[in-house]
């Protein structure tokens, strides 16, 4: 089903044609744990993108597991200030 209403990131708040799923605890542990999976958000790939070049799932599970805590970590919240004045439609490339 591809419906191309535009929808907001829930990190940049950016309108996009498509977003990505974002499982708080990367799916590598919940799966180990045999743990279902754990709450997702839906962001778009340069956030999605970003989240994963800057953070390992480690780190992510442990302490980046919330939408809040993702998007007021500093390395973060500098990437979203920058890519919110982005176009939506224009690819981003991500920097480590």
């Amino acid at each position: 089903m591809s419906n191309n209403q535009p929808q907001q990131c829930e990190l940049c708040q950016r309108q996009m044609e498509h977003l990505t799923v974002h499982h708080l605890v990367p799916r590598q542990n919940t799966k180990r744990k045999k743990q279902d999976p754990s709450p997702t958000v839906n962001i778009c790939s340069a956030c999605h993108r970003q989240i994963h070049a800057l953070f390992d799932n480690k780190l992510l599970a442990k302490e980046l597991n919330t939408l809040e805590k993702l998007s007021n970590e500093p390395q973060m919240q500098k990437f979203l200030a920058w890519v919110k004045k982005q176009d939506p439609g224009k690819r981003i490339a991500v920097h480590r």
